[in-house]
């Protein structure tokens, strides 16, 4: 299925300054993630961001905290966004899209994104915008939510599903912005 940017949303999954240090290649993960949200808002796209224990795990890293409204960004205790603090009750939560980036892929990324889709989601993993702190555990992630149906995406796999066609002015702003 093709992403559309009428039914999608980006979800930031958990990247928080104290974490992201320990993150296999976090600094990476946390452009590219940075490069999703500013395509998302250049598109349209609603951004939501979790934030697991800020008390100990410190806020989503100031680079996204900067980008995201405050009121669209859930703290949350347990590894799913989905239980206890329920995401699905939040704004643009009705979208059947999910698009995900974010930490940890074994944990929070895959517990949220198997709740997603057990409630009838469509949830779509950037593969290079989730993180770990050990690959293996990404690896198995990503095989482990592509048998349970998520899409394993690239950053502009999205981005051009998203823009669906060239020639428009949205499209070549975009371009010249971000696909270089």
């Amino acid at each position: 299925m093709r992403i559309k940017a009428s039914e999608s949303l980006l979800l930031v999954i958990d990247i928080q300054s104290r974490m992201l240090p320990a993150i296999n290649q976090g600094q990476e993960v946390l452009a590219q993630a940075i490069w999703m949200v500013d395509v998302a808002q250049a598109i349209g796209i609603p951004v939501l961001a979790t934030e697991q224990y800020p008390k100990g795990l410190g806020h989503t890293d100031s680079n996204l905290l900067s980008r995201i409204p405050e009121q669209l960004i859930m703290e949350k205790i347990h590894f799913s966004a989905v239980i206890g603090e329920n995401l699905l009750n939040i704004p643009f939560s009705e979208r059947r899209q999910w698009v995900i980036v974010g930490t940890e892929a074994h944990v929070c990324v895959q517990q949220t994104a198997l709740d997603l889709l057990a409630n009838g989601r469509e949830v779509f993993i950037v593969d290079e915008a989730v993180g770990s702190r050990h690959p293996r555990d990404k690896a198995l992630a990503l095989q482990r939510l592509q048998q349970n149906g998520a899409e394993i995406v690239s950053r502009e796999m999205v981005a051009f599903e998203w823009l669906e066609e060239a020639n428009t002015p949205l499209f070549r702003d975009v371009l010249k912005r971000f696909i270089r």
